[in-house]
């Protein structure tokens, strides 16, 4: 449960970092490199919680397949929220 709830909050800081630039109003009109320090800011946050999280699982007994599967499943399901809730795009 632990690895999961870690790649969870790891993945939602993730999206944010790479799409949250394009909806959010903090971001309008600002340069490119602004936006990329502050995405590389909150990526930061992803990488103290993705590399406790796959070294707790791996100890755990998961193998690196079953990591690897498990964070696609959540990145799927947090960006179709993301993209639901922020973007205001519809699943086609």
């Amino acid at each position: 449960m632990t690895t999961f709830l870690l790649l969870l909050a790891s993945i939602i800081f993730m999206t944010f970092a790479w799409y949250g630039q394009l909806k959010l109003k903090f971001f309008e009109g600002r340069s490119l490199g602004f936006i990329i320090l502050v995405s590389w800011g909150i990526a930061f946050f992803e990488y103290l919680l993705m590399v406790p999280a796959n070294r707790i699982g791996y100890a755990n007994g998961m193998t690196g397949y079953q990591l690897k599967v498990m964070q696609e499943m959540i990145t799927l399901g947090v960006f179709v929220g993301f993209a639901w809730l922020v973007l205001g795009e519809r699943l086609t």
